[in-house]
């Protein structure tokens, strides 16, 4: 099996449950407007996706224009539900605190909703100066730019590292740069990760063995 020198973790379903929670946000925000769409919709199309890639297929359900100020209403709004519901996932404090090598986070959201969510969770002690964010680059997933970033940043060759995501289009963001990606598929409700990321697994227990 392959020993590598650096883990990279996506944030949002891999670190932090945070995705019924601001995916919910961005449902009833998309009903306000016309779109009327549920959860389940919402999980399978904006899971993975930026906010501006979000607000796009809104404004094609809704069929009008969305103001420029939607940004940030969601943030606002997501930021007061994670302080009400967010849940580190299931068994990633015990891979993190066991973890014998390298690790960092790389995700599509803002820094401050990073650093807040895993401040809600007791994680953001394990990612002190090792938080990578696509807003500083503004260069989003299934771009590879991030995780790029991130394994240079940390000292290492993306053939070095192993990605960790749950999302489809961070499978093929961290495949685009090169790197090998595990896929959590404990929510991938449509199967979409099997046949592209390099192996999946469906608890966090599994993890370590892996890496």
């Amino acid at each position: 099996m392959k020993q590598y020198k650096c883990v990279i973790f996506d944030c949002d379903g891999v670190l932090v449950d945070s995705e019924p929670v601001s995916i919910q946000v961005l449902v009833d925000i998309a009903n306000e407007y016309g779109a009327n769409i549920d959860l389940a919709y919402g999980m399978e199309h904006f899971k993975g996706s930026f906010f501006d890639a979000c607000k796009r297929m809104i404004s094609e359900l809704a069929q009008k224009e969305l103001p420029d100020s939607l940004e940030s209403e969601y943030r606002q709004r997501s930021f007061e539900a994670f302080k009400k519901d967010m849940k580190p996932v299931e068994g990633v404090k015990g891979v993190l605190k066991n973890i014998n090598r390298p690790f960092c986070v790389a995700s599509s959201g803002p820094e401050d909703k990073i650093e807040l969510n895993l401040g809600l969770t007791g994680l953001l002690s394990f990612f002190e100066n090792k938080i990578f964010s696509c807003y500083k680059i503004q260069k989003w997933k299934p771009d590879p730019a991030v995780f790029l970033w991130a394994a240079e940043t940390m000292g290492f060759k993306p053939e070095e590292c192993v990605v960790i995501e749950d999302s489809i289009s961070g499978v093929r963001a961290a495949k685009a740069g090169g790197f090998d990606v595990f896929g959590y598929v404990a929510h991938d409700y449509n199967n979409q990760l099997k046949d592209e990321a390099t192996q999946t697994f469906d608890s966090m227990d599994k993890l370590l063995s892996m890496i």
